[in-house]
Order: C-alpha cells, then structure tokens, then sequence
C-alpha cells in the first residue's frame, strides 16, 4: 500500500488517491452515508442534504453511479419512480464512513474546548 507522493505517475496506483477520486468532494460522503441508511428517491436525498442544488445531487448521484457506488433503480410507472441504493462496493464504504464520523466528533469536541479555552481570552482584548 505505497503512495510515493514523489512520482506524480505513480498517484494513478495509489489507494488513497483511488478513493479520494471515487467519493472526494463535499457531496458524494453525505450521499453515501444516508444511502448507507436506507434506500432514497432522489426527492429525499434532496431533503436531506437541503443546501445541494437539484443539479449537482443529479452530477453526484451520476458520478457515483458510474464508480459502481450507487445502484439506480427506474420503475417503470407513471410518475415515473427512481430509487437510489448501495451497490455492494459502496457498502464496502461503510467502515470508512464511520470512521469519519468518530474523526469529526472527536474533532468537533477538541474545537469546542478550543473555543471555550480562547473566548475568555478574546473577551480580555
């Protein structure tokens, strides 16, 4: 599992790299992790994630899809209904994801002390 950060060409072969280029971005973790949920319509992944925009979930929910991430699923009615799920590859995130969410808590909390610990500060100049 070697990255040499020194040989751009190598970058292509870099498990980090791989990842990051799958589900970086400040979208495709949130889509993942409420996907991990349960399974969405696209109007629900709207609701829950209420700051994207109708056409950036649509070029996400795309990329991922292409990546073998997310499953889409068109049933053929009228209206017409689309489901989104996890493809087992994008299950395979799952620990990742978690890990995640622990690393953020213990971030947030760290912040938190940070900003008790510097407010009394600030409030003296």
């Amino acid at each position: 599992m070697d990255c040499p950060l020194d040989l751009a060409p190598s970058l292509t072969h870099c498990p980090v790299t791989a990842a990051v280029d799958v589900i970086g971005g400040k979208w495709k973790p949130l889509i993942v992790w409420n996907l991990m949920q349960r399974t969405h319509r696209f109007g629900e992944l709207r609701r829950a994630l209420p700051t994207v925009t109708q056409q950036m979930l649509t070029a996400q929910l795309r990329e991922l899809e292409t990546a073998g991430i997310v499953h889409r699923e068109v049933y053929r009615e009228v209206p017409p209904k689309v489901e989104y799920s996890l493809t087992p590859m994008g299950k395979g995130l799952g620990d990742l994801l978690s890990e995640m969410v622990r690393w953020g808590e213990t971030y947030l909390a760290a912040k938190r002390s940070d900003d008790a610990v510097d407010a009394p500060m600030a409030a003296r100049s």
